[in-house]
């Protein structure tokens, strides 16, 4: 009974936390190919070279936690991926496209390179919104109302600016001189549509659901948990003061901005992951009604303790290899 219990508890765990360094590192990535057409074609290739190293891996993140739901929670993975076939299919044309449009513009002819930032951007927005919508699905449970479809596209609308937001963070702490300049502007306007997106889902989460309404405002629990958005509101309101003061000389607190977004993430994440525990599918199946049996568990547990460490040792060299500020970008 209690390898039962705690087994697929385990896995959620695993799963939520691929997703949520997911958010973070591949969200910054996102955030600068959202952000390339709207700098000038001077600015493009630093902006490439600031994720060139990284965001091939980070991609590996959504792979696992994909993985992950697929062997631990084979019923839910169906269910998830089958109602939402058609923003999924979108959030891959748009990851492949990006893929082909990194490698193609740093072979193509200067003429052409113009095309293939395009294609590049456009993939990032794609990839993207199609996971904004897919949260926004995800949260109300599945609904088909068309307010439940409208809250969605908010979702969609939101997510993105969260994305653009961390990745003109990025940019920030990983550029200089007037790219630097611009994405403290860029960074503003992020933070301001961002800051609405985390109030719309704070304020709906509770409203659509009378459990999660309860376990955020009933006493004591409310004691415990008051603290998360405060925490996400509080960051939030310092960063657009921080902001409001870059550059500094000497770079001083460059880094700043990328933290503390990187925190409000976790907050948010962590926010959701509590409102929707043990549920997998939104009130409606748990953890233990949709695991796979402890004996399988237990196998792919072994693999999940081998690959994780190793990702992690992977990501944690590669940051420390390209640390500082990204130079031109050349291919040799």
């Amino acid at each position: 009974m209690q390898e039962e219990y705690w087994l697929p508890i385990i896995f959620m765990g695993l799963m939520a936390l691929s997703m949520m360094i997911y958010a973070i590192l591949d969200g910054y990535d996102l955030g600068v190919g959202i952000l390339l057409q709207s700098a000038p074609s001077a600015d493009r290739d630093r902006m490439i070279a600031s994720i060139g190293p990284f965001w091939d891996a980070n991609e590996t993140w959504l792979v696992l936690a994909v993985g992950l739901l697929l062997v631990a929670f084979p019923k839910a993975h169906g269910i998830i991926l089958s109602t939402m076939y058609l923003p999924v299919a979108l959030m891959l044309a748009g990851l492949i496209l990006r893929g082909v449009s990194f490698d193609f513009r740093a072979k193509a002819r200067t003429r052409h390179k113009s095309l293939w930032d395009l294609l590049f951007w456009f993939g990032s927005l794609l990839a993207s919104s199609s996971q904004g919508y897919m949260l926004g699905r995800y949260i109300l449970g599945f609904d088909t109302s068309p307010s439940a479809y409208l809250f969605a596209l908010l979702s969609a609308v939101c997510v993105t600016a969260g994305y653009t937001l961390i990745g003109a963070c990025w940019l920030i702490m990983k550029t200089d001189s007037k790219l630097q300049t611009q994405a403290v502007k860029w960074a503003i306007k992020a933070l301001i549509v961002t800051a609405i997106g985390v109030a719309c889902v704070s304020i709906v989460n509770p409203l659509v659901s009378d459990r999660i309404f309860d376990r955020w405002f009933s006493y004591p629990e409310i004691i415990f948990i008051a603290p998360i958005p405060a925490l996400a509101i509080g960051l939030m309101a310092w960063n657009f003061v921080i902001l409001k003061s870059l550059p500094r000389p000497n770079d001083a607190l460059c880094w700043f901005p990328f933290v503390t977004v990187a925190i409000v993430f976790l907050t948010s994440f962590i926010g959701l992951a509590y409102s929707f525990y043990p549920y997998v599918i939104p009130d409606q199946l748990t953890i233990w009604e949709v695991a796979s049996s402890p004996a399988s568990l237990k196998v792919i547990l072994i693999g999940a303790l081998v690959v994780l460490p190793a990702i992690l040792l992977y990501t944690a060299y590669s940051y420390r290899v390209f640390w500082g500020k990204a130079t031109s970008l050349r291919y040799e």
